[in-house]
């Protein structure tokens, strides 16, 4: 698997965080976050992680802001991202089971390092469960070509 990870100067510090967990479970991965406390866009971080992984270069994405919502949103005007905004272990878990999400997005005014690290892991070892749930994704994916 490889991952890429980024985050606007909101999210340095739980970027670190899951930076430590991917080196830790040996995951290549690489960071294109910004590296300065000073104000940056968002979508400056968010659009080219996005495009990436949509691409195919990367298999997954890790996005982290100040609460996680516009790094979300940015991501998923991509075609083909399936970013999901994530607080908690259990969303972690059903965003890659039911809705095979490609992208993960965290705030880190909301939630804290150790959160971040479970939120990550758990994310980054479900799998997808296919069967009915493919469907839905069909639908989502058919969708985003015809319009």
């Amino acid at each position: 698997m490889k991952v890429i990870i980024s985050a606007d100067h909101a999210g340095m510090t739980i970027r670190n965080e899951v930076k430590n967990l991917l080196e830790e479970m040996n995951i290549e991965f690489e960071d294109t976050g910004c590296t300065c406390e000073t104000s940056v866009d968002y979508p400056d971080y968010a659009l080219p992680a996005a495009e990436r992984v949509a691409s195919g270069e990367f298999d997954a994405g890790i996005l982290i802001c100040g609460t996680g919502i516009g790094m979300s949103i940015a991501a998923n005007k991509v075609k083909g991202i399936r970013c999901a905004l994530v607080h908690d272990v259990y969303s972690a878990k059903l965003t890659r089971q039911h809705n095979d999400s490609n992208m993960i997005a965290m705030g880190e005014r909301v939630i804290g390092p150790g959160l971040a690290r479970e939120i990550a892991k758990v994310w980054l070892e479900t799998a997808f469960d296919g069967g009915r749930h493919a469907n839905r994704i069909g639908k989502i994916s058919k969708y985003e070509t015809e319009h």
